[in-house]
């Protein structure tokens, strides 16, 4: 086996994936990355669009619920490793539709673990890495935090479909001894963040002038974690993870919901002052049903086996967040002007 990484990402035109497609090719490693992505509403091959040209990316358009494609992936490209980011995520969107959530995240980790089972049996496979939330451990209260040995407790379709989806995972180590490692993340924001997501809703909302709709108090607790320190976590667990186990990634950074908000009110008075102040926008709104009360992660484990702490501070993160959203209009005013427009509007519409 050739001492190159030949990568498959999954959901690699996506928030995450595409960020983590980012990390691999601006590092000095020898590799080759090769993204499957369905290109959904929130898959957008513009997020890679500096890579497009470069000998060292491939894209495949491929959905992961098509199990003979899928498996023909082993015939048509080497992989020896696999980052498995593909999947629905958004929890308002899983209420209003659950099905597909099960369809993407259950049957199609499924159909890729059936592909890294048909590649661990060619010799080919070296790990399979997939990526989950801490959802799936369901909420907490004021006090503790997730660990790996928290008992799982999903409480909307989306994180029932994942906490199913790490099952199979955890399934295959055993049952085939394939390769696989699990890592739970709290709450990402970053560049290319489909603005369907509380961060990037904010900002945008801002820009435009329109409400922001907090739901309930804005009471509700997370964890949030730069995209930029997740990928460069992940990248660290497929190289030193151990097969089989669960790693959480987070950064012991929790903040309120209406904190955020506030917060990036006060950052766009400065960036965007026309508009401000910007709190005046705020809009309670109803609550969610089932909405989690508090997410946070105890990344103990990652830190001592792994050697992996965060490199970027929030405050400096968020406000790196912000600047890239104003310096890339283009971006989202294409996404917000097409298909997804009529679910914003259709959402928000009780606050706007």
């Amino acid at each position: 086996m050739s001492k190159q990484r030949n990568i498959l990402v999954t959901g690699g035109a996506g928030f995450i994936g595409s960020n983590f497609v980012h990390t691999l090719l601006e590092s000095n490693e020898d590799l080759k990355v090769t993204v499957v992505d369905k290109l959904t509403y929130a898959g957008n091959l513009k997020n890679l669009e500096r890579w497009l040209n470069d000998k060292r990316f491939q894209f495949i358009k491929l959905d992961i619920t098509d199990k003979e494609k899928v498996l023909d992936l082993a015939n048509q490209i080497e992989i020896n490793e696999i980052a498995h980011f593909a999947a629905e995520s958004h929890v308002d969107r899983s209420i209003l539709g659950p099905e597909e959530f099960v369809k993407t995240n259950v049957l199609g980790t499924f159909y890729m673990l059936e592909l890294g089972k048909k590649l661990f049996e060619m010799n080919s496979l070296r790990v399979f890495l997939h990526v989950s939330t801490d959802e799936v451990f369901g909420t907490l209260g004021k006090d503790g935090a997730f660990t790996e040995l928290t008992p799982y407790a999903p409480n909307s379709p989306y994180s029932a479909s994942k906490a199913g989806s790490d099952h199979l995972v955890r399934s295959y180590f055993h049952t085939y001894q394939l390769p696989v490692i699990t890592t739970n993340c709290s709450n990402n924001y970053g560049p290319f963040h489909f603005p369907e997501k509380l961060i990037p809703l904010m900002i945008l909302n801002c820009l435009q002038g329109k409400s922001l709709p907090v739901y309930g108090t804005g009471e509700n607790i997370r964890d949030w974690l730069y995209v930029k320190d997740h990928c460069l976590a992940i990248n660290l667990v497929m190289k030193k993870g151990k097969f089989g186990e669960t790693y959480n990634i987070g950064t012991r950074n929790e903040k309120t919901n209406l904190e955020i908000v506030n917060l990036i009110c006060d950052l766009m008075d400065k960036k965007h002052p026309e508009g401000k102040p910007h709190r005046n926008l705020i809009k309670f709104v109803k609550d969610r049903p089932g909405h989690d009360f508090r997410y946070a992660i105890d990344p103990k484990k990652i830190e001592t086996e792994i050697g992996w702490k965060p490199i970027y501070k929030f405050e400096v993160a968020i406000e790196e967040t912000i600047d890239w959203y104003l310096n890339n209009k283009v971006w989202w005013e294409e996404i917000i002007s097409g298909q997804y427009n009529q679910y914003y509007e259709l959402q928000y519409k009780e606050a706007n």
